[in-house]
């Protein structure tokens, strides 16, 4: 039996579409699992990247917090969490924030720190504030590599969520972890093909949200 009849298998079950374990419930479950952790992370990341980013200061803070986030596995670090914090959302979230903040930074650090300095030296000269000109003059110009961070820690936080059924949540992980334990193949390549599915549906969000968001003459300076 090959993956293009597993998947055919799992979608055309009835079952797989009602209930608790049904896709629309588990599919609910992992965006929220994943939009929570996007949403902590942009907090955490973006405030501190434009700031480092705005005043050059902090630069090799930025690249230890990268270092150390991409360093850490998100699920031995899950498991630590869950022994020290039990069940519940905590344990999950935290390697997933932890996995998603690096490129959020990162990426806002270099992509304030890549901004022409001439308009921001003529904005200070016309006597703009800082505030005035990180928000008015420089993040106009990096919001297409920010988003872009955004972008890959979304994906990431996609793909990696499924280890919350590891911790008895549910999820697009439940599939896989369900599938494996029961030898349900069936259960295990259609998880696995929702999973991505959700991580190309999230690329294709943020290729709109840059469409729509960026001025035309930024963007076509970024190509």
């Amino acid at each position: 039996m090959n993956v293009l009849h597993f998947i055919n298998a799992f979608f055309s079950d009835n079952a797989h579409w009602h209930g608790y374990d049904g896709i629309p419930t588990r599919l609910r479950e992992h965006i929220q699992y994943s939009l929570t952790a996007l949403a902590i992370a942009a907090v955490i990341g973006l405030p501190a990247g434009l700031i480092t980013g705005h005043t050059g200061r902090g630069g090799n803070s930025v690249a230890f917090v990268a270092t150390a986030g991409r360093a850490l596995p998100s699920f031995g670090l899950l498991v630590l969490m869950f022994v020290l914090l039990g069940l519940g959302l905590t344990p999950v979230m935290i390697p997933l924030v932890v996995l998603a903040v690096p490129p959020i930074l990162v990426t806002t650090y270099e992509a304030v720190r890549s901004v022409d300095p001439s308009p921001v030296d003529a904005a200070r000269g016309m006597g703009m504030t800082e505030s005035r000109v990180l928000f008015q003059v420089e993040l106009p110009v990096a919001l297409p590599l920010i988003l872009s961070g955004l972008r890959s820690a979304a994906i990431q936080i996609v793909s990696t969520a499924t280890i919350a059924a590891y911790v008895s949540l549910g999820g697009l992980g439940r599939y896989i972890v369900d599938g494996l334990y029961q030898r349900n193949y069936e259960k295990v390549v259609g998880g696995a093909t929702l999973v991505a599915v959700l991580a190309l549906i999230t690329l294709g969000f943020f290729w709109l949200v840059a469409r729509f968001t960026v001025s035309p003459g930024v963007r076509r300076g970024a190509l």
